[in-house]
Parts: structure tokens; C-alpha cells; sequence
């Protein structure tokens, strides 16, 4: 390389860095600044037509995102890869796995010059798609968590040495911005998986003071289990857990398929919420909310009686539960030490859910709601008559699904 190239190279460097620590750093996600940087190396002459970034991710079904950009294209495809999938042949076997698991830094095929047989798989398609030249690099957080971004070209002669020189001079640059994105995805999923959408875009937005909330109309969601401490005691904990995933499973997914938000797990309980448009809500509105929270429970009772005809299949106890539904305002917000806070839903209305799901087991019935909610659902809900409940002086009125 000439003294001019060389010069010519370090500027165009300096320039992609100092574009990607500012302008690309304040782009939204991870695939808007792979598409920019596919851009921005176009423009600055390297013949890019492919590129793939792999990121590792903490999630509790993946284990790594990929994003493919096409030029002319753009962004064409994001994948989510489940964990698992690094032992299957075709990971293993890839120039992915050597990067990210086997430690390699980089790699460069320019496959116009080579013959086979090829050292990976996937280079035997690209030879077929044209490309003359494919390289794959590491991309290193500052956790040591391994990343890979990989480039290809058709151009004739594949790639220059200048390059792949500039490539790989704005790495490191370009992995701190993906570091940075990641990281806030990071929080995002953490919170998504550990308090829910609602309460996790609340918590990064800055609400974590200890005592701060605001009213909340919603439908109220509350299930548990029968017997479940005799199980405990009888069952390996390794069964016992598995039980525990297949039921919450169940519940958890009517409740998020009918756009509900769970809210905590108390032990083998779950609290969940189906909340109101804010301001005042129609009857329709309040009725429709209703309409939904129902489809829930009745979706999660035949769930539990698939789960259940499964388990004595199996010779395994069959599982026992109640499940109530209130409509109601609760205090939503911060509550707890000064260190330890739980985001969570407070009031009468809770406490209510809670003592009509106490009264599934006396009625002997899966399915109990209150009037306040049965009122949207007439013509699905039959009264139960009046029953005392714990702590309340006056008896209340509960609902069962017709049927």
C-alpha cells in the first residue's frame, strides 16, 4: 500500500468512527445501525453485498439474534435462534460456531480462488449466489461476550486489502455501539421477562421511586393451584418444577394472548391484569376488556384439561385449580424498601380476586367472577347466589360460566 493509500485509508477510518460514536450511536435499534453501517461502508467504496450480524443475547428462549442486510435492500430478516440451536449440526459446523465458540478472531474465503472442498457448508452456497469473497470477524464486548459480523462481495477479485483494513479499524468502534443497543435491549427484555411490558416500560422510563403510582382501572386476573403443598412434599423437585412450567405455561399464555400482563407469581399463584383504556371508558370499552379476560379463562380451562388428560395418561396426580376475574380500580406503582421494590397493583379490588378465588374450591367450581365483572358478560356467567367471604361483612354475589 502506497503512503498516499495509506493516508487515504487512515482518514476514511477516522471519518467512519467519528460518524459511528455520533450519528449512528443515536440510531434506535440494532438493525438500524447495521443498516447504516452497510451504507456508510458502500459509500466509502468497500463492494459490499451481504453482511450478517450475530449477537448473543440474554433471553430466556434465545440465544442469539442474527440481522441480514442485502445491498439494494436493506435489512431483510432478523432471527432469533433458540437456545439448543448451537448444538445441531449445522451451527456447528459453521464459520459462526469457530468465531463466537471455538475462539477464532477472523476468517477470509475468497472463494474465486479457491477450490473445493470447502471448509464449511454455508460457502458452497455462496459460491452458488455468486460471491467472490466472504469474510467473517469477532466482534468482543467489553463483558467478553463473542459476537461475529460477516461481509461478502461479487465483486471480480473480491475484496481490497484497504478494504478489509477499514473493516476492521472501525470494529472496535462499531462494537461499542451495538454494545450500547444491546445493553438497553438487555434491560428491556430483562424487565419484559421478570415484570412484564407495562411495568418494564414504566420502570425504564424512570419510575422507580419507592411510593410513586397512579390509579388504574383493569380487569383483575387471580389463579392458583389445589393441593399444591401435597405435591410438594411427595413430588422430586425436578417433576415439581416441571408441573409448575406446564401450569403457569397454560395460564400465562391465555393471559398474554389475550393481550393481559402478568404481574407476579406468588408460589403456585398468578396475579395478572387486563387493564382499561386510560381515561373514562365506555361501557362497550369495560365490556370488550371483560369479553377478552373471559376468552383467557376459558382458553386456560381447556389448556389444564389437555395438561390434565396428559398427566393421568401418564399415571401422574391431575392438577386441581380456581381461577377468579374482578373488574375494579387498584393502585398501581412502587412499593417496598428502600432497596427493594416490587412494581405491583394494590387496593380492595386485589384483595377481592383474591377471596372469590378462595371460593372455587367450596363451590367446586374452576371458574368464579364477580358481579362488577359478570354484569359485561351476562349472557356467559350464571349467579352462584350469595356467599360470605373472609373479611368482608356483607356476603357477595359471585358468577360461574354457564354450562
Amino acid at each position: 500500500m502506497s503512503k498516499d493509500s495509506a493516508a487515504s485509508g487512515s482518514d476514511a477510518r477516522a471519518a467512519v468512527v467519528d460518524w459511528l460514536l455520533g450519528e449512528a450511536r443515536m440510531l434506535p435499534e440494532v438493525p438500524d445501525v447495521l443498516d447504516a453501517f452497510c451504507v456508510r461502508m458502500a459509500e466509502e467504496g468497500v463492494p459490499l453485498v451481504r453482511c450478517a450480524l450475530g449477537l448473543r443475547v440474554l433471553h430466556p428462549l434465545f440465544r442469539m439474534m442474527t440481522v441480514y442486510w442485502r445491498h439494494g435492500r436493506g435489512i431483510v430478516e432478523v432471527v432469533e435462534r433458540e437456545h439448543g440451536s448451537e448444538n445441531t449440526p449445522e451451527y456447528r459446523s459453521s464459520p459462526v460456531a469457530a468465531i463466537i465458540d471455538a475462539g477464532a478472531e477472523a476468517m477470509r474465503f475468497p472463494l474465486e480462488r479457491m477450490a473445493e472442498p470447502w471448509p464449511f457448508p454455508v460457502l458452497d452456497d455462496l459460491k452458488a449466489q455468486n460471491i467472490t469473497d466472504y469474510a467473517i470477524m469477532a466482534l468482543a464486548f467489553s463483558n467478553g461476550r463473542r459476537n461475529m459480523l460477516s461481509v461478502a462481495t461479487d465483486r471480480p477479485g473480491g475484496f481490497s486489502t484497504a478494504d478489509l483494513a477499514l473493516i476492521d479499524g472501525v470494529l472496535p468502534a462499531l462494537a461499542a455501539v451495538l454494545e450500547l443497543k444491546s445493553v438497553r435491549r438487555l434491560a428491556a427484555t430483562v424487565l419484559d421477562t421478570y415484570v412484564g411490558r407495562r411495568t418494564g416500560a414504566r420502570i425504564l422510563s424512570g419510575d422507580i421511586r419507592r411510593g410513586t403510582g397512579a390509579g388504574l382501572n383493569a380487569v383483575l386476573w387471580y389463579c392458583d393451584l389445589r393441593g399444591f403443598t401435597a405435591l410438594a412434599d411427595r413430588l422430586p423437585r425436578e417433576e415439581l418444577i416441571a408441573l409448575l412450567n406446564g401450569y403457569f405455561e397454560i395460564m400465562g399464555g391465555a393471559i398474554e394472548a389475550r393481550d393481559g400482563e402478568i404481574l407476579k407469581f406468588v408460589g403456585d399463584a398468578v396475579l395478572a391484569v387486563f387493564p382499561l383504556p386510560d381515561g373514562p371508558c365506555a361501557a362497550d370499552c369495560e365490556a370488550a376488556t371483560c369479553a377478552r379476560a373471559l376468552d383467557a379463562a376459558e382458553e386456560a380451562l381447556a389448556g389444564m384439561a389437555r395438561l390434565n388428560a396428559e398427566r393421568a395418561a401418564w399415571g401422574q396426580p391431575t392438577l386441581r385449580y380456581g381461577l377468579a376475574l374482578h373488574v375494579g380500580d387498584v393502585m398501581y406503582g412502587n412499593i417496598g424498601a428502600p432497596n427493594r421494590l416490587d412494581f405491583t397493583v394494590i387496593g380492595p379490588a386485589v384483595n377481592l380476586v383474591s377471596r372469590i378465588e378462595g371460593l372455587c374450591a367450596r363451590l367446586d367450581r374452576p371458574v368464579l367472577t364477580s358481579e362488577a365483572f359478570a354484569r359485561h358478560c351476562p349472557e356467559r356467567l350464571a349467579s352462584l347466589g350469595w356467599q360470605p367471604v373472609k373479611g368482608l361483612v356483607e356476603p357477595i354475589q359471585v358468577f360461574g360460566l354457564k354450562g
